[in-house]
């Protein structure tokens, strides 16, 4: 399946379109991400995608990455029907900061997905920042940043409630949703329940086994209004999943790799979040906004590798990664040209998995003797960073500079399951920077500019981990590996009005030190791994790679009420050091839709993704086990009817014509690669009250 490419005459159309159409009132998506505060996407040299409340119950995500599928530069990894990661620009988990609330999810990552560790069902707006963003969030940010905002309480007298119920087909599974908001005086109250009971899915060539699980979501928050410019506020999260299984991490087991494999389930994982916060709102000529928080994180997790071939589970982990946190950010209007914001992060996440390993490999006894295995202790690491960010208006030229400086340190007291204790220690600090400018040439035409650099430093599991992992291999910890720096340059266009509105942009995006996980043969393989030198992996820096692209959004209102959208992306990924494509990246791809009123109180919309076929394989790197995938392309169909003025109900279509297609990037051997769902009929309900 080939797909189209922009071309220059097609960018010279759109500039003449814009100018056609410069005296129209704009249009714009706001969100608090891309500069730290509310802003405007039209004033914002930067690649951003929102997604509004009615725009997630649309698309019927069941998760954060199902629901940012087929938008321009994302892209889906996956493992499981729960493990839907988003990547950005080509950049997965560990290059993306994940933010709910503005607040940072801390985790390792060995199988699933953490953006899943809360409920899509109560989410307000899903904000994504592509490309290079450390200024604001640190370490980890070079791929960019997705927040999840949830409901938030709200002084609007009285209780009102909003609800949701839903019913897919492909996994008979049910979802129901609930916020409450209760307020009187200088009081307010939130509380919040989303609840999933999900079976296996169905593809359209069978069951999918272990793909189904339960979730159960709580959130609350208390709001108290010292005076107009004043709010305490109190927040609690919880959010646990029971029974979930990742079919893609089914592996070969290295003792007989013929006749045994494995695969890695979570019997039951669990976040919980409190908030504690203080805001103020200034006013005048020269306001000044202050917000701080302090907050505790916990990921805790069962993280278990079930013996297919024994029907029971040869490797038990348990964990809980703790994050304690403090964010204290101000933005002040020091002059009608310059409005300076400035913040300081600190956080501390700390590790500790127990984890117990079922041997030995053959006899009588085989895999019926438990032994500590522990692939790190009392593992910590510690972040601190300061930014200064100045956002400067002059006419229509928008400037946005900033800066920022960050250490990030990182011990253990073991590794080896306490065979290596030196060596541990180890600190990298890291100037980050960026240099943005956008330009009203017409309110369609607003070409942009900017120049990023973000910085990474190796997570806990890259510097400590040693032992089997979900991906069949055994690792070598990697305590002196260094931090991955990126320079990303990229150039836009960015336009709206009441009928149009599109952006579109061009990165190229240099990076350093690059962190992966490196096949080892041989002596290194030997030296590395001796006791499976034939099924050894370690993380290392490579030299650079280089991902550039291509990315294009655009709505268009040709007749009253009816929109067509569009997008486009395209990825290329090089590794600079073996001369070949980059390992996982994803396919080009074109979405077309629909959206319009088709009746009174009715609205249709379809929705089509082209993908094409993505042969661009990292052969060398990965020994060859990184295959082509076939292009394919799936159609949606839906039609919500608003039967009365605060409740709908929508009927949908998913996959309409039942094709069968997995991802580029979905996990698992060649030929063993999880299909994504079939046909599937969709219900759901909303209401307010």
């Amino acid at each position: 399946m080939a797909l189209p490419h922009l071309r220059p005459m097609a960018l010279s159309l759109l500039i003449a379109f814009s100018t056609a159409h410069a005296d129209e009132i704009t249009l714009s998506a706001v969100n608090v991400t891309a500069k730290g505060y509310s802003a405007s996407d039209l004033e914002t040299p930067i690649s951003t995608t929102t997604l509004d409340r009615d725009e997630i119950i649309r698309r019927g995500g069941q998760n954060v990455g199902d629901v940012l599928r087929g938008e321009p530069g994302i892209a889906i990894s996956n493992d499981s029907a729960q493990g839907q990661n988003p990547t950005l620009r080509g950049l997965g988990k560990d290059s993306i900061v994940l933010l709910v609330d503005g607040m940072r999810f801390n985790s390792a990552q060995p199988a699933g997905a953490v953006a899943s560790f809360m409920s899509l069902g109560m989410a307000e707006q899903v904000e994504v920042v592509k490309g290079a963003s450390s200024v604001l969030y640190g370490t980890g940010a070079l791929g960019g940043a997705i927040n999840v905002l949830l409901p938030q309480a709200r002084f609007t007298p009285g209780v009102g409630v909003e609800a949701g119920a839903s019913y897919d087909s492909a996994s008979k599974g049910m979802r129901g949703t609930a916020v409450i908001n209760a307020s009187t005086g200088d009081h307010a109250l939130m509380v919040g329940a989303s609840l999933a009971r999900i079976d296996d899915y169905r593809s359209p060539e069978g069951m999918v086994a272990r793909t189904g699980y339960d979730s159960n979501s709580f959130i609350g928050q208390y709001r108290f209004r010292i005076d107009s410019q004043q709010q305490l506020r109190f927040s609690a999260q919880l959010h646990n999943d029971e029974n979930v299984w990742y079919p893609g991490s089914t592996q070969r087991h290295p003792t007989n790799p013929a006749t045994r494999t494995m695969t890695i389930h979570s019997p039951e994982q669990e976040r919980r979040l409190l908030e504690l916060g203080y805001n103020r709102q200034g006013s005048g000529d020269q306001s000044l906004n202050f917000d701080v928080r302090v907050y505790r994180q916990e990921m805790e997790r069962q993280i278990y590798a079930h013996g297919n071939w024994l029907n029971r589970d040869i490797i038990t982990n348990k964990v809980t990664f703790q994050t304690d946190g403090i964010d204290a950010k101000a933005d002040w209007l020091a002059h009608p040209q310059h409005l300076l914001s400035f913040g300081v992060n600190a956080w501390e996440m700390t590790g500790n998995p127990d984890r117990w390993q079922a041997g030995p490999p053959s006899g009588a006894a085989a895999f019926t003797v438990w032994t500590a295995n522990n692939p790190f202790q009392r593992a910590k690491i510690t972040a601190v960073g300061a930014y200064v960010q100045d956002d400067m208006r002059f006419g229509k030229l928008n400037i946005l500079a900033g800066l920022r400086y960050d250490t990030v340190k990182s011990s253990a007291d073991s590794m080896l399951n306490g065979m290596r204790t030196t060596g541990l220690d180890n600190k990298d600090n890291a100037f980050s920077g960026s240099l943005g400018a956008i330009y009203e040439v017409t309110p369609l035409f607003r070409p942009y500019a900017n120049y990023a650099r973000a910085f990474r430093a190796p997570g806990m599991r890259e510097r400590y981990e040693s032992g089997l992992r979900g991906d069949g291999y055994n690792y070598a910890g990697s305590p002196e590996v260094s931090a991955e720096k990126a320079d990303q340059f990229e150039l836009g266009i960015k336009g709206a009005s009441s009928r149009f509105v599109y952006q579109v942009a061009g990165y190229h995006n240099s990076i350093d030190n690059y962190l992966t996980g490196r096949i080892l043969t041989g002596a290194a393989a030997a030296a590395a791994c001796p006791t499976a030198p034939t099924n050894c992996k370690k993380t290392v820096n490579l030299g650079s790679v280089t991902i550039k692209g291509i990315e294009a959004d655009a709505r268009w209102q040709f007749v009253a009420d009816h929109w067509l959208t569009a997008g486009y992306s395209r990825i290329r990924g090089v590794n600079n050091d073996l001369a070949e494509p980059l390992f996982q990246m994803p396919a080009d791809e074109v979405r077309l839709g629909w959206l319009g009123d088709v009746l009174p109180g009715v609205r249709a919309d379809f929705t089509l993704r082209l993908v094409d076929r993505q042969d661009r394989t990292a052969t060398r790197f990965t020994n060859g086990t990184e295959n082509a995938t076939a292009g394919f392309a799936t159609a949606d169909l839906g039609v919500t009817w608003g039967f009365t003025k605060n409740q709908s109900l929508r009927l949908a279509v998913k996959n309409l014509a039942d094709k069968s297609y997995h991802e580029h990037q979905t996990e698992g051997l060649s030929g063993w690669e999880i299909k994504a769902p079939g046909r599937s009929f969709q219900i759901s309900w909303r209401g307010s009250f």
